[in-house]
């Protein structure tokens, strides 16, 4: 039984209560009245203070110490087996002639309750290039536009959804592009009206633009496979500015997971942080946070370094570029 453990006769109580009747201060017709037992738990608890002094004041399991009838090794594991084989457990109870509350408890027991428990967990496959400039990753995120606080701070959804579709009276939508470097985790921010590859394009020109000021030189970029990244134009961009553009598989985020992470840490930091009155309010925040997530927030990933701090600046540059 879970109990909370100031509750009456919690092992605390319990150990009280028979300490009391013990050394005479109460008998045990006296301890159930204060305690609000009878006096049949008070000798029981007694008895088991001698015995087993505090440590059997606690609760003991229900399972009875050996079973009459359990399950037969061999039964065991043939239920193993073909759960291993990818069989349901109604379809293992079947087989094997039991019940399937018993395949579920051997199952359980085994830790093959879950067909994803059958295969091996896949070792993280996690990579960091050696220098800055080395790796950039981009994504982008959608967010709705708004002109007052939404349900998230009201709580009401009513006409939530409305503002926001094709109409022409419509807030529309806004789009969160994102850049993060791999080996310093400096990002880079901006909000455009779409996610179509004029905006890609002119994201990673600012992009680069960005870290280039920083005196970090990108030969890599990572997106995924949205059409604005598999466009001509942002190709033709990436050739033309000598950068090598590597596609993640299709259906595989993780291996975009810098920018992944970075968004999620945005929208729990950024986006949904504080109050916003209006989503022009929440975008001109945006470049405050990055600067507060590039100069001043530790990061796990780098050993809680800053960002800035992995590219070892001098006091010069440190206050030519902190603003």
């Amino acid at each position: 039984m879970n109990i909370h453990k100031n509750a009456r006769l919690t092992p605390i109580r319990r150990a009280e209560m028979a300490i009391s009747v013990i050394e005479g201060r109460l008998s045990k017709a006296q301890a159930a009245e204060v305690y609000g037992v009878s006096s049949k738990v008070v000798s029981r608890w007694v008895e088991r203070y001698k015995a087993l002094g505090i440590e059997g004041m606690t609760d003991r399991s229900s399972r009875p110490h050996r079973l009459n009838r359990p399950t037969p090794d061999h039964i065991v594991q043939r239920i193993i087996d073909l759960r291993r084989q990818r069989l349901t457990g109604k379809h293992i109870a079947r087989e094997v002639c039991v019940s399937p509350a018993t395949v579920s408890r051997v199952l359980q027991r085994a830790g093959l309750s879950r067909l994803k428990d059958l295969e091996p967990k896949q070792p993280e496959r996690r990579y960091q290039y050696n220098h800055p400039g080395d790796m950039i990753h981009l994504d982008i995120k959608k967010f709705g536009r708004f002109e007052r606080p939404g349900h998230r701070v009201t709580g009401d959804r009513t006409g939530q959804s409305n503002p926001r579709s094709g109409a022409k009276n419509g807030y529309g939508w806004e789009y969160l592009h994102v850049c993060i470097d791999d080996a310093s985790r400096i990002a880079f921010t901006d909000i455009y009206p779409d996610e179509k590859k004029q905006s890609a394009v002119a994201f990673l020109k600012a992009a680069i633009d960005y870290y280039r000021r920083l005196g970090i030189t990108i030969t890599r970029v990572m997106t995924d496979n949205g059409s604005c990244y598999k466009s001509f134009a942002f190709r033709d961009l990436c050739k033309q500015l000598g950068l090598r553009h590597i596609r993640t598989k299709p259906y595989t985020p993780r291996t975009n997971g810098k920018a992944e992470r970075f968004i999620k840490t945005a929208i729990t930091e950024w986006a949904y942080a504080m109050a916003y009155q209006t989503s022009k309010q929440r975008a001109d925040y945006l470049p405050k946070w990055t600067h507060m997530y590039n100069w001043h927030r530790p990061h796990g990933g780098i050993k809680y370094q800053t960002p800035i701090s992995v590219l070892c600046m001098n006091r010069d540059n440190l206050l030519r570029f902190h603003n």
